[in-house]
């Protein structure tokens, strides 16, 4: 009993010391940036070691007052926002009522298996395969360089992801709430709006912020159809590379801004991703 105890404990010391050491990997890039976006330009250059503010280099907040202050960072938070949120409502608002379709009824011609593999299989598809079809889309109905074009855009891409979180979500609620309110003289409809639809709002929820997430990070067709009037914060982020190099104390603001919102939303509404993604994980 001792020998399996001592083995217990070793064992979960290792298994300790290597989640310490991904989750420092994984924070270490965001706090180089913090690091970076505290220095002066010279210092950029001249700091060995880890850069610890106030042990390695004088931190100043210079580079955050240059960045938040200039309309060009200003309209990149704004454009992102405004892209991000109207994509995820866009989707939330298709793909929900898909994924209850899909999870409720039987259709004739697909089975409900090929239309959620069919869905499942555009999130495979390589963006930069689509670039080209898009932008001449885009050119013909005069919506390049707009916020609506971005919109449809994200919205298309992160669609897949809702109606698969979604018919998941919708399969493992109890049908017989709904057939009672059929019964009762509801129609599909209001069951659907009355009855599954709050159950599965922190699943909704969940998938709203993580389809954000996505569009806030897009890039490529970002720079390929909004590079002017629609800048958002990823292309923003790649405009501190200029004729001098890498401007790295500006590069490690820029990062910081992109991570903060996205960030700050998943703290705050942690209890509605948890409760959203183990929604139906342990039955009985």
């Amino acid at each position: 009993m001792g020998e399996r105890g001592a083995a217990a404990q070793l064992r979960w010391a290792i298994f300790s010391i290597l989640a310490i050491a991904v989750t420092m990997a994984f924070l270490f890039p965001i706090y180089w940036s913090f690091s970076q976006s505290l220095r002066n330009p010279l210092d950029t250059f001249t700091v060995a070691g880890f850069g610890i503010p106030w042990i390695n280099f004088n931190p100043t907040l210079g580079n955050w007052i240059d960045q938040v202050s200039t309309p060009e960072t200003t309209r990149a938070l704004y454009n992102s926002t405004i892209i991000s949120i109207c994509a995820a409502v866009l989707a939330l608002i298709l793909g929900t009522p898909a994924a209850y379709a899909i999870a409720r009824f039987e259709f004739r011609t697909w089975k409900n298996t090929d239309i959620t593999i069919w869905f499942l299989s555009q999130r495979i598809l390589p963006p930069v395969a689509t670039i080209i079809p898009f932008y001449l889309i885009m050119r013909y109905l005069n919506l390049l360089d707009t916020h609506l074009a971005l919109i449809l855009i994200n919205a298309t891409f992160v669609l897949p992801f809702v109606v698969v979180i979604l018919r998941q979500t919708f399969l493992e609620l109890p049908v017989e709430l709904e057939e009672s309110a059929l019964v009762d003289g509801a129609d599909h409809w209001m069951a659907f709006w009355r009855i599954a639809l709050p159950l599965a709002a922190p699943t909704m929820a969940a998938t709203g912020l993580i389809i954000f997430a996505f569009s806030w990070n897009e890039f490529l067709f970002a720079v390929a159809i909004g590079s002017q009037s629609v800048i958002t914060v990823p292309v923003h982020i790649a405009g501190a590379v200029d004729t001098r190099g890498v401007q790295f104390w500006f590069m490690g603001v820029r990062a910081m801004v992109a991570i903060v919102p996205p960030v700050l939303i998943a703290l705050i509404a942690q209890r509605y991703i948890v409760r959203g993604l183990t929604l139906g994980a342990v039955k009985g």
